[in-house]
């Protein structure tokens, strides 16, 4: 066997199993930038290139070619986007404020879940035998709107009393996520998927690391400012569970509503339950005060293992 194809091997086991991890490992990302501030601090300047980075490796994967067709059906698209970015932001406000939580960690709320659906979620896409084509049509048209879809939602529900840096959270995730995205699916369409093949095995394991880099340079940030004496941490992490498993019910609701098809549906629950936590984070620390990024902390470390979960139960096609 050659050595590149060795290489290339080792790289393919690394990732799956890495893949698999991730349960696992994003919890202990954050716990790293808690038990090390000083050092993870030290990562902060780089962790806009380094979420593009992640966000370009997932991104080779997808082909805007199958946009099409699931433009063609546009109810799933439209029920999704009033779930995730109308009916979920209303409730976690709601929620927050009826717990009478710290104002920064209701914003901090209000922000997760105005945020963008994940791109690792047509990972997850594949893994439960979904519909492809709707869920790489949810990721981009939710990752490309996210600039005027964020702010706006943020300042219609919180703009009392708050200054937020509009144009720089915009242009933030601009950077991080949809320049990367449309670099990536240009190569990927262009290359007929030759360039994705050579370079995805070196950077779907790297990419990986990278989100556990970010996450935890992301927590060393609030490490100082996060006391798990204070019980408001205890309620932003049990509201932060309900809110997270809700989003997936009521995605679950559009696939019945919209009278979607299994893969439909399965494709409809995860992009809706899945939020982009490492790109919220990010803003929150970047342009918010510390405890807005508790909701995001605490979502990465449940996120994944909710949906590996009610993926089982509702989807039941793994």
């Amino acid at each position: 066997m050659p050595v590149h194809q060795k290489v290339n091997n080792f790289l393919h086991s690394a990732n799956n199993i890495l893949g698999r991890l991730i349960p696992v490992t994003t919890p202990i990302a954050v716990a790293l930038g808690f038990l090390f501030p000083d050092t993870f601090r030290l990562l902060r300047p780089f962790i806009p290139w380094l979420f593009a980075m992640m966000t370009f490796s997932g991104a080779l994967k997808l082909k805007a070619a199958e946009l099409g067709n699931a433009v063609k059906s546009p109810v799933p698209i439209l029920l999704f986007f009033f779930t995730s970015h109308v009916l979920m932001p209303i409730i976690a406000m709601l929620s927050s404020s009826a717990l009478r939580l710290n104002p920064d960690i209701i914003i901090g709320f209000v922000l997760l879940f105005a945020g963008p659906t994940a791109v690792s979620g047509f990972i997850w896409v594949a893994v439960f035998k979904g519909d492809k084509a709707l869920g790489l049509t949810l990721i981009l048209l939710d990752t490309l709107l996210a600039p005027l879809i964020v702010p706006a939602t943020i300042f219609i529900l919180m703009r009392t009393g708050i200054t937020m840096d509009m144009s720089g959270i915009a242009l933030s995730l601009l950077f991080m996520v949809v320049i990367p995205t449309i670099i990536g699916v240009t190569l990927n369409e262009t290359s007929k998927g030759k360039i994705p093949d050579a370079i995805c095995p070196g950077f779907d394991p790297l990419s990986k690391i990278c989100l556990m880099l970010v996450i935890a340079a992301n927590s060393s940030a609030v490490a100082p400012n996060v006391h798990f004496s204070d019980p408001n941490v205890w309620k932003t992490a049990l509201l932060c569970i309900a809110l997270t498993t809700s989003g997936f019910f009521l995605s679950n609701l559009n696939g019945i509503i919209g009278k979607c098809g299994g893969e439909k549906s399965a494709s409809l629950i995860i992009a809706g339950g899945l939020r982009n936590n490492s790109a919220v984070m990010t803003i929150a620390v970047t342009f918010f005060p510390e405890l807005t990024v508790l909701p995001s902390l605490l979502s990465i470390i449940f996120q994944q293992m909710i949906m590996a979960v009610l993926g089982k139960v509702m989807i039941k096609r793994g």
